[in-house]
């Protein structure tokens, strides 16, 4: 079977962006960040919500951006181990099921939380984003195997713009789902809605599992199989090292990653302090609204945004598409220092939308192609993408945070991550065309 011209594979394959793309943007970005800050609170000291975990008192928000760091540092150690072996052992869909499973079976429990039983509840929302996470790294490592070098632009464009449109689907049911019934049972409906985006997420995921190519039987002997996958993952890293233009490109991703992933995951809270929606309740529900309309504009625009940039980069190649979307990161960030009111958040909702999408496709499809076209060890290789970027996430949330925490502004954060995306575009311009090996 040649997976490389089947159309049918790579449909296939796209299915899956439209799949597990509900998580974030249900889970994380738009409607369980607003019900856990309004209903993960056990008291109000000085107007401050705060919570008690496993004995310790915490900031509710704070507390989720500490578990969201954690996991992600964990995902740094486990994964490069993981998907080494998931090559020695010739079966990435094993491993993509798995997490998948895992992922849209936490969603569904997240319809049971309770301020009760809070730290099983948070341990399932942890866990959702571990398996979300981790079956990305290995969805991400078929697109080599599955096209042709000069198809990969296109096709992860294709995948990301599935993915905002199924998750922006979505989102939308779930809004008319909170929204159309009496306010004092929103609290069970939003419930509803987590189990809805766990059973997305695992239906629509069978579309790509059932054309994925099998691959080796699953099956783990003896501690020699770790071995093995150490050993894949060293293999991986030394051509990582020994080639300047994947090597210069994974450290350019990965300080650019810090900036906009950052950028994707506090742009709700940056509208809901730093944008003027108007005082007392009728100012707080502008607010509510004015943020749901901001993250559908985002999601929208990213669809168009995905094919421009993948139009830029077969006309003037990869390396400017991407070069071309970090200066629009630059500029963006400026008009985002300055802007006060509601009509030009939007503006800018809209302008980041339009660059995340191309950013997040090409920087994918870039990458597919700088590492070996032979090679089998794509999860390994992939691996050290993903590592790249929870790390970004880490470093990028944790110094948005603390300039926020001493400066009392999130507008000087943001002139932290214009810091960030100069760094990279400088580093960028120092990506070769053709790959290099050093001699060592």
């Amino acid at each position: 079977m040649d997976l490389k011209n089947n159309k049918k594979v790579q449909k296939a394959w796209t299915f899956y962006d439209w799949a597990n793309s509900v998580y974030p943007l249900v889970i994380t970005t738009a409607i369980f960040p607003i019900f856990f800050e309004g209903y993960a609170v056990h008291e109000i000291i000085e107007g401050k919500k705060y919570i008690h975990f496993f004995g310790f008192k915490f900031i509710n928000t704070a507390l989720i951006t500490i578990l969201s760091s954690s996991y992600f540092l964990l995902l740094v150690m486990i994964l490069p181990i993981l998907t080494g072996i998931a090559d020695s052992l010739g079966n990435k869909r094993a491993f993509l099921r798995f997490f998948c499973y895992m992922g849209s079976f936490c969603c569904v429990m997240l319809s049971f939380f309770n301020i009760d039983y809070i730290e099983i509840s948070l341990l399932i929302y942890v866990l959702a984003g571990i398996g979300f996470w981790s079956s990305l790294v290995f969805y991400n490592a078929f697109l080599p195997e599955i096209a042709d070098e000069k198809d990969h632009d296109q096709l992860s464009a294709k995948g990301f713009s599935m993915g905002y449109f199924g998750s922006v689907l979505l989102l939308i049911i779930c809004l008319s789902v909170i929204f159309l019934t009496p306010e004092a049972e929103r609290n069970f409906y939003t419930r509803i809605c987590f189990a809805i985006t766990g059973l997305w997420w695992f239906g629509f995921s069978h579309v790509t599992l059932s054309k994925l190519p099998r691959g080796k039987k699953f099956k783990i002997k003896d501690k020699s199989t770790y071995s093995k996958g150490l050993k894949e993952l060293k293999k991986v890293w030394s051509y990582v090292v020994l080639t300047r233009r994947l090597k210069r490109f994974i450290f350019s991703f990965f300080v650019y990653s810090m900036a906009i992933q950052t950028i994707m995951l506090v742009a709700v809270y940056f509208g809901a302090e730093e944008i003027n929606w108007g005082d007392g309740e009728e100012g707080a529900i502008q607010a509510k609204l004015g943020l749901i309309v901001s993250v559908l504009l985002i999601q929208l625009i990213a669809i168009p945004g995905a094919h421009l940039i993948s139009k830029i980069s077969q006309t003037k190649g990869n390396l400017f598409a991407i070069k071309t979307s970090v200066i629009l990161w630059i500029l963006l960030c400026f008009v985002a220092y300055v802007v006060t009111e509601p009509l030009e958040f939007y503006c800018v909702a809209g302008f980041v939308g339009l660059v995340m999408g191309g950013s997040q496709s090409i920087s994918r499809s870039t990458y597919s192609k700088f590492i070996p076209q032979d090679t089998h060890d794509t999860s390994s290789f992939f691996s050290f993408y993903d590592v790249a970027e929870k790390l970004g996430i880490v470093i990028g949330m944790f110094s948005f945070g603390f300039i926020h925490q001493i400066t009392g502004s999130m507008r000087n954060s943001v002139l932290a991550l214009i810091t960030f995306f100069v760094v990279s575009l400088i580093m960028l311009f120092g990506v070769p065309k053709k790959e290099i090996e050093i001699n060592e």
